[in-house]
C-alpha cells in the first residue's frame, strides 16, 4: 500500500521553485520514495506550462499528477499515437501495394507505404515483383489528404523534416546527396536540376529545382515537389520499365503485396523521429479501412474506437506531430501508453522506444545501462518527453512529463526532467 509522507508538498508550476512529489511504499513496511525538488532560477520559467504524470500499472494507481488533465502542444510525442495506430490497423507486415493482374498486365496501386527505395528503411520486396511482369500500370488512387498537414509551416517546404505526403511514394519523397558529391544523387533523375546558386531556400517553391552548397561533408535531404507525372518517372527510372498511368479501375478483387516489417518503420519513425514515416504510417493505415486514403479516416477511427475510454479526448490532426494544432494531456498520453504496455510483450515494445538521457535520444543504445525507454518532442518553446522508466527494484513505470511556452535552455528542462526520472529509477 503506497502512502504519501507529507501532504503539505505539492508541485506548483506557478512558483519558482518546482517540486516532484513521488511518495510510495513497496510494500507496508518497505522503502520510502524520498522528496524529489529542484529549483529553476530563471524567471521565465514561472510563466510557462508544465504538466508531469506518473502511473504504476501493477497497482493501475496514478503516483504523481501535476497538471495531469492540462491541454499541451505534444510535438513529436504524437508519434506515440501514431504507433498505436499502427498496432492497432497494420498487420506485422505492412501493405506495400495492392494489385490485380489481368491477362499480361499488372496493375497497381498504392497504400501510402513509405519504405520503397527510402533512404534508411528500403524495401526489398516491390522492385522484384515489378520487374517480372511483363506490361505495368499504376493505376491513381484517391485521397483526401493535402501534400502537408493541417497547421505545417508553410516555409519548411525545403526542410528535410517537412516532406510531402503521397499516396505511393519512393526515395522517401525526398532528393539525397552524400558528401557534396552530386554523382551520389538519389533519384538520378534530378541530377541534372541541383545547382549551387546562393538561394534562401534549398529548393524552388514549386518546382524541383534544387539549390545546394558547392561544399558540404554531410548528407543533405531536400523534399520532393511531389506530382503523378512524377511518381510515375520516378517509378519508370526504378523499374527500367515503361509504366502506364491508369485510373478509376475497381479493386474489390485486389490482391496485396506485404513489404517489411511495420516494426522497422515504426522504430525508425520513433528513434529518428521521423515525420514522413508518421504521415505515411497514418495514411498506410487507411488503406485498411477505406477505398480512398486519408490521415483523418485513420484518426478518426482509433479516437471514435480503441481510444474512445481517454479521459481527455485529444486534438489529434496529423501523424507526425509537426501541427501546433494537435493538443493531448499528459494522462491522455499515460493511457496510451499503458493499453501499449498491455497489448505488445514488453521486450518488442522497449525496442521499439529510444533510450534517453538529459541529452535527450541515445544514438548507441545499451540496455544495460539505460533506463528511460521514451519519446520525445521538441519544437520552438515546447519540449515533451513519455514513456516508461525501469526502476531498480524491476518495476516498469509509465510516465508522461509535458512542457510548453517556456523561453529558457530546452536544456534545462531535459536536466530537471532528467534528475525526477532519475529519482524514480533510484528509489521506486
Amino acid at each position: 500500500m503506497k502512502t504519501r509522507k507529507d501532504k503539505s508538498f505539492s508541485f506548483n508550476i506557478l512558483k519558482i521553485s518546482v517540486l516532484f512529489v513521488i511518495l510510495a511504499l513497496t510494500s507496508c513496511a518497505g522503502p520510502r520514495l524520498s522528496l524529489v525538488s529542484t529549483t529553476l532560477d530563471n524567471d521565465n520559467f514561472v510563466k510557462s506550462l508544465h504538466g508531469w504524470v506518473v502511473f504504476d500499472p501493477v497497482t493501475e494507481k496514478v503516483i504523481h499528477n501535476a497538471s495531469g488533465h492540462r491541454y499541451f502542444i505534444p510535438a513529436s510525442n504524437t508519434k506515440i499515437a501514431t504507433l498505436y495506430a499502427s498496432h492497432i490497423l497494420l498487420a506485422p507486415n505492412s501493405p506495400a501495394m495492392e494489385y490485380l493482374i489481368k491477362n499480361d498486365t499488372l496493375y497497381f496501386r498504392g497504400t501510402g507505404y513509405p519504405a520503397l527505395a527510402h533512404p534508411t528503411v528500403s524495401d526489398s520486396v516491390i522492385l522484384p515483383f515489378l520487374k517480372s511482369k511483363k506490361n505495368m500500370v499504376w493505376v491513381e488512387r484517391p485521397s483526401k489528404d493535402d501534400r502537408f498537414g493541417p497547421g505545417w509551416a508553410w516555409e519548411d517546404f525545403d526542410r528535410y523534416f517537412s516532406a510531402e505526403k503521397s499516396v505511393f511514394p519512393i526515395y522517401g519523397n525526398v532528393l539525397t546527396v552524400v558528401n557534396g558529391d552530386f554523382k551520389t544523387a538519389r533519384p538520378r533523375f534530378f541530377q541534372d536540376s541541383i545547382g549551387t546558386t546562393q538561394n534562401k531556400f534549398r529548393r524552388a517553391e514549386h518546382r524541383n529545382q534544387f539549390y545546394v552548397p558547392e561544399r558540404f561533408s554531410d548528407t543533405l535531404t531536400i523534399p520532393l515537389k511531389v506530382s503523378k507525372k512524377l511518381t510515375q518517372q520516378l517509378l519508370e527510372e526504378f523499374t527500367q520499365k515503361k509504366v502506364a498511368l491508369g485510373k478509376g479501375m475497381d479493386f474489390s478483387q485486389k490482391k496485396v503485396l506485404l513489404g517489411v516489417p511495420t516494426d522497422s518503420i515504426v522504430k525508425e519513425m520513433l528513434w529518428k523521429s521521423d515525420n514522413f514515416l508518421a504521415e505515411q504510417l497514418l495514411i498506410m493505415a487507411s488503406s485498411t479501412l477505406s477505398d480512398t486514403l486519408g490521415t483523418r479516416l485513420a484518426i478518426k477511427h482509433i479516437l471514435n474506437g480503441p481510444l474512445k475510454d481517454l479521459k481527455d479526448a485529444p486534438r489529434w490532426v496529423d501523424g507526425s506531430g509537426l501541427s501546433r494544432y494537435n493538443l493531448f494531456t499528459p494522462m491522455s498520453f499515460v493511457q496510451i501508453l499503458q493499453k501499449l504496455q498491455q497489448e505488445i510483450p514488453e521486450e518488442r515494445l522497449l525496442t521499439l522506444f529510444p533510450n534517453w538521457t538529459a541529452n535527450g535520444t541515445v544514438e548507441q543504445p545499451n540496455p544495460g545501462v539505460h533506463f528511460i525507454f521514451a519519446k520525445s518532442g521538441s519544437m520552438g518553446n515546447v519540449y515533451n518527453l513519455s514513456g516508461y522508466v525501469r526502476t531498480k527494484s524491476g518495476k516498469l513505470l509509465i510516465f508522461s512529463f509535458m512542457n510548453n511556452n517556456f523561453r529558457i535552455p530546452s536544456a534545462l528542462v531535459r536536466e530537471k526532467m532528467y534528475q525526477a526520472l532519475e529519482e524514480l529509477h533510484e528509489q521506486y
